[in-house]
């Protein structure tokens, strides 16, 4: 009989599975942890998008049964409607846009369908571990461009040098994970310059575009007019609208483009769980005042991170984060790299973080921490870190 390496694909053994989701999994065995890996917000979904949804299954057979392939007409309008609003883009809801599977769907399709063998994309560096394992998977080549290091900022000169004649498209994300980044607007917009200059297509993340602080905005290349037809904006309202386990996203795109990605669509899932898109369309369509306190716990919770992390002492260091719910902390301990950290503390301090190396090279001697979940859990984390941290 062969053995098991023999029988499994070349694509399947080029990628690997994340460190946000081994690290839970190692921390499962151990018990008593308190987390600040995955990058799950504690909210709880709205009681009324819960009632929307119970509501519909009660009244509509049709709420428990598949929806159309490219998502309900319904909740399409009315994230064209966002679209509009929030990035004065005018997307016609029944030809470019698609409900999916969440972000990492949309994300899959968009890569299937434009890499080929040997395609090269651009990746900004530390990266989303799931965008390169996800072009290792259609086969392609990630072409790691670091961000800067000093703000963890959009370094387009870097792209610009790494582009040859495979590129084939960049993926960016924005507020970033790993970093919580916020890339600046005159930076995006070099970007774009240098996609149209280059043919290239982009896969814009806008996964964590509401999760900005301090009063600020996240601009997206969606923005850009120029780049409608070869643009694949990808979103999710698992992190906005407290539904990461419902499973559900959506994708924008021109319509030859998204026709093609529905093809893969189809083939992976059919179309997104109906009742998650009832959720969706609730929390779209209905008052927006809790998601707007959300994002003000969030804020909240950064601050208290950061002025945790500060009592740690100058042998740690980070770039305080603008967006998303992250950021990485500096921490380089002599003779251990970041996945042995990340592996003791959550052995020996009962911690779950995320080891930096698994984001790529510029992620190394950090790790990255999540402050999605309770001020409780970010008190206690802290203090057992601290605690750890002081006998090594």
């Amino acid at each position: 009989m062969r053995s098991i390496s023999e029988v499994i694909s070349r694509r399947v053994q080029r990628i690997k599975i994340s460190a946000t989701k081994e690290m839970p999994m190692i921390a499962a065995q151990v018990g008593g942890c308190v987390s600040l890996g995955q990058g799950v917000p504690s909210f709880a979904t709205p009681a009324h998008v819960l009632d929307a949804v119970f509501e519909a299954l009660r009244a509509d057979p049709g709420a428990s049964k598949y929806s159309l392939q490219p998502g309900m007409p319904a909740l399409r309008a009315v994230v064209a409607a966002q679209l509009k609003a929030e990035k004065g883009i005018d997307a016609d809801p029944g030809a470019e846009v698609a409900i999916m599977v969440g972000a990492m769907e949309a994300l899959l399709c968009a890569m299937l369908t434009l890499v080929d063998d040997g395609d090269e994309v651009l990746v900004p560096e530390p990266y989303y571990p799931s965008h390169v394992e996800q072009i290792l998977l259609a086969g392609g080549a990630p072409v790691l461009a670091p961000l800067r290091p000093e703000d963890w900022g959009l370094d387009v000169e870097g792209l610009r040098q790494r582009v040859t004649a495979k590129t084939k498209a960049v993926v960016v994300n924005t507020p970033h994970n790993p970093t919580g980044a916020n890339f600046r607007e005159q930076d995006l917009r070099a970007l774009a310059d240098l996609a149209l200059e280059h043919d290239l297509y982009v896969i814009c993340d806008d996964t964590y575009d509401y999760l900005v602080y301090d009063g600020g905005s996240a601009f997206s290349l969606g923005s850009i007019p120029e780049l409608r037809d070869r643009l694949v904006l990808v979103s999710s309202f698992s992190k906005r609208y407290a539904l990461t386990g419902w499973r559900v996203g959506y994708v924008y795109a021109a319509p030859a483009l998204l026709n093609e990605m529905l093809k893969v669509h189809d083939c992976a899932t059919i179309c997104a769980p109906t009742p998650a898109q009832y959720a969706a369309l609730a929390a779209l369509a209905g008052p927006q005042a809790i998601f707007a306190g959300f994002r003000e716990a969030l804020q909240a919770r950064r601050d208290l991170l950061c002025d945790r992390l500060d009592r740690l002492g100058p042998r740690f260091s980070f770039i305080r984060p603008a967006g998303a719910f992250y950021l990485l902390l500096r921490c380089d301990i002599p003779g251990i790299d970041s996945r042995e950290l990340a592996i003791r503390l959550i052995r020996e301090a009962k911690v779950i973080t995320i080891p930096g190396g698994s984001f790529g090279p510029s992620g190394e001697s950090h790790l990255r921490l999540s402050f999605g979940g309770t001020e409780d859990d970010i008190t206690e984390a802290c203090a057992r870190l601290g605690c750890w941290f002081e006998g090594v």
